[in-house]
């Protein structure tokens, strides 16, 4: 991720511990929704650095519906935000409503709250609507000193989303995930290497491509790397990437040839003159 600037990295470290002691205490009180919304717009404000008189829409209407906050930098809008009250667990219903609302209006971050869980989803307008959670910050357990949680808070911040941060790193964990490793494992290249590295362990094993896929499958790598819709897609999406590949080694192995043969022509031209 991008090196936080020092003075992102200060204000997280006052806010932060400010906002946990508000929001412990508006727990107790067991505050409604709309008090609950005043408090993310000024985390928004302290925490994430969006002037919320100027980037931070309350009410943003939406097709003749309105969703609790947009956020937004140079007049776009980066993410909404469906608050709930603070009492309230976020449930599959909610979800559904934020996901609504991107779908709708075409904005592809959500950000669903109850002020101290704050869950992040990646709306995929492509086809059919689909959402991804990329990631979730506790706001009762967080600790702003540690590193990995600063790079977090940072991709919802005005610097961060400017910077598409949350896109870059939203496309490193498409590349860097279980199902993807596994269905690398699975490759006739992976497997190869595999094969070699058993030859060399032991002398004279003879396990051949198919005996090697088979075990990865039925007794190394988990079912649902294999049959889940994400570990089908990962599959997919590298057999692609291998054709594409393919076909682009094709091209430069025939361009090769193209030039080998006119070189060649030249020579013997050259020769016979």
């Amino acid at each position: 991720m991008a090196n936080i600037p020092s003075a992102v990295s200060k204000r997280f470290s006052n806010s932060v511990p400010k906002f946990k002691r508000v929001l412990s205490r508006a727990k107790e009180r067991d505050v409604n929704e709309s008090d609950t919304v005043t408090i993310v717009t000024d985390m928004l404000e302290e925490i994430f650095g969006f002037d919320k008189y100027s980037e931070i829409t309350r009410e943003f209407s939406i097709q003749g519906t309105f969703c609790d906050l947009a956020v937004k930098s140079d007049k776009k809008v980066e993410y909404l935000i469906e608050v709930k009250a603070i009492g309230l667990s976020l449930n599959d219903n909610h979800l559904k409503q934020a996901v609504n609302y991107a779908a709708r209006e075409g904005i592809k971050w959500i950000v669903l709250t109850n002020g101290i869980h704050w869950e992040v989803y990646r709306v995929s307008l492509e086809d059919k609507v689909k959402h991804e959670k990329l990631f979730h910050l506790d706001f009762a357990e967080i600790n702003v000193r540690q590193k990995e949680v600063q790079e977090t808070l940072f991709l919802l911040c005005k610097r961060g989303v400017q910077k598409d941060l949350i896109d870059e790193y939203y496309e490193y964990r498409q590349s860097v995930n279980r199902y993807t490793v596994g269905a690398m494992l699975l490759s006739d290249d992976v497997i190869s290497i595999i094969r070699r590295e058993l030859r060399k362990v032991k002398s004279g094993a003879l396990a051949d491509v198919e005996e090697i896929k088979e075990l990865l499958e039925t007794e190394v790598l988990k079912r649902d790397i294999l049959e889940s819709a994400a570990g089908k897609e990962a599959i997919k999406e590298l057999s692609k990437f291998k054709k594409k590949q393919a076909k682009v080694k094709a091209k430069k192995t025939a361009k090769a040839s193209r030039t080998e043969s006119s070189e060649n022509r030249d020579r013997l031209s050259g020769d016979t003159n």
